[in-house]
């Protein structure tokens, strides 16, 4: 029998494809990782924008997880958008109940047309009900600001605000650097910060509205490292290196922000992880 790794996702669905469940599920098939997932919202939307959001009942939201709990050796988990306090709350008591491994926390909050994803109300039970819980957690800028309350402009505001996340239980932070304020540079720069290192990993940087899924992806690569086993600075770095071949690749596709090319990363060269 083989020994296959499995992970789970707990996220929205993307009509589209592009991003939350769909890019996830995508994500792990690549890195050769069973995925299950737990479906929290269901979305009508394309590249071009959001049009509908349905969130899940809570019970179906609980059912989901219980089911996959009693049937699966789930080794890693990611969380995707949650939408509500209220799901926020349901998923934080469900993860008390059953254990699905080392957790990563994708706090989506906005989609990539600009339509919001998590209720400002959500913000404060994120912070409170699932930061504690977090082994990893994969914010942009604008998202780290929101949860932290800090301006980040500069390698020192953006460890202050990663040292208030790891004050509140979140082991390691990789602030994003899509969003920089020198977003017209030629390398992007993602800020990692673990319990006793702290490192850059760089990228260029590509001109290109086919964004769409970035983050789901790279939490979601995190997530498949982890359950393979790797140790969480390899994940990322890992995760680095796909999300970077995804964007430099694109697939051209919808007359929006076009998705990422989940195929790309398979045929390019490694690079080194040390």
């Amino acid at each position: 029998m083989y020994n296959i790794p499995q992970a789970l996702t707990i996220a929205g669905s993307d009509s589209g494809g592009g991003a939350g469940i769909q890019a996830d599920l995508k994500t792990f098939q690549m890195r050769g990782v069973f995925g299950t997932t737990a479906i929290t919202a269901v979305t009508a939307q394309n590249t071009l924008g959001v049009y509908d959001i349905h969130a899940v009942p809570l019970a179906t939201i609980e059912a989901q997880l219980k089911a996959i709990a009693e049937d699966f050796q789930i080794s890693a988990f990611k969380l995707g958008m949650l939408g509500t306090a209220e799901i926020i709350e349901c998923v934080a008591e469900s993860l008390k109940a059953h254990t699905f491994g080392l957790m990563v926390l994708d706090p989506v909050m906005i989609a990539k047309g600009g339509a919001p994803l998590l209720q400002q109300s959500a913000v404060s039970a994120l912070k409170q009900h699932l930061l504690p819980l977090a082994d990893i957690i994969t914010p942009n800028l604008p998202e780290a600001e929101t949860l932290t309350g800090i301006r980040i402009i500069d390698d020192k505001s953006a460890e202050q605000a990663a040292r208030y996340l790891q004050d509140r239980g979140v082991k390691t932070v990789v602030i994003k650097g899509g969003h920089s304020q020198h977003s017209q540079s030629a390398v992007c720069r993602d800020r990692v910060f673990t319990p006793s290192d702290t490192f850059m990993l760089e990228s260029p940087r590509y001109q290109t509205p086919h964004t769409h899924g970035t983050g789901c992806t790279f939490s979601a690569c995190i997530t498949a490292e982890l359950a393979k086993g790797h140790n969480p600075n390899i994940a990322i770095r890992l995760a680095k290196q796909f999300i970077t071949a995804a964007i430099s690749r694109p697939l051209n596709i919808g007359h929006g922000h076009g998705p990422t090319n989940h195929w790309a990363f398979s045929s390019i060269p490694r690079q080194g992880l040390g």
